[in-house]
């Protein structure tokens, strides 16, 4: 698959406009078990990369996401900023400018691998990765797009009854029980702006 550059623009504002729409879900979620900012930080962020995005999609394909998750370090703040920089890196430094399934399955598994670095965490304990490694797993496996985006779904669901280990949520201990962890929503809903996205293409 290789994007050109309106193809690779439209898809950046899809994903921007897509979290920036979801803010106001995203700080009620995250004023139930964090700090009640993750909202207003990610919206922040794509304001930031939509700001720019004119001069990030005439870039070849890993440099506009490493672009993008500069952005998003810079911008985002908090605990979010940096785990998102990662994601977004990490799929710029291993993802070739046009790729295929395989190649894309890949550089997500690498992506991922430096956010559990980055955030001294693993499956399982009520993040984003409780997200990522399922769409990873189901990109492996051969999965059509609107399939990958309602497995991001679905693994966002799968975090309301788990107990936080990491992030302010791990505060609460039991308390976090309940309740969906914002980062695995924000990350579902930027999965499924880039499934509907991609899905369009032959």
């Amino acid at each position: 698959m290789q994007l050109d550059q309106q193809q690779l623009h439209g898809l950046i504002e899809a994903v921007a406009r897509r979290v920036i729409e979801h803010a106001e879900e995203l700080t009620e979620l995250d004023s139930a078990i964090g700090d009640g900012d993750h909202g207003s930080n990610m919206k922040r962020g794509f304001e930031s990369v939509l700001a720019d995005i004119d001069t990030i999609a005439a870039k070849p394909l890993p440099d506009a996401l490493k672009a993008i998750g500069t952005q998003l370090v810079m911008k985002v703040g908090g605990a979010s900023g940096p785990l998102y920089g990662t994601l977004f890196i990490g799929l710029g430094k291993a993802l070739p400018d046009g790729f295929d399934r395989q190649a894309l399955a890949q550089a997500l598994s690498a992506a991922i691998d430096a956010v559990r670095a980055r955030g001294k965490s693993d499956l399982g304990q009520k993040t984003m990765l409780d997200v990522l490694a399922p769409v990873q797993e189901a990109i492996a496996a051969g999965a059509n797009a609107p399939t990958v985006a309602a497995r991001a779904q679905q693994a966002a669901d799968a975090t309301v009854p788990m107990k936080a280990v990491r992030g302010r949520a791990s505060f609460l201990g039991d308390r976090s029980i309940g309740h969906m962890d914002p980062g695995a929503r924000s990350t579902a809903l930027i999965v499924a702006a880039i499934a509907a996205a991609l899905g369009e293409r032959p």
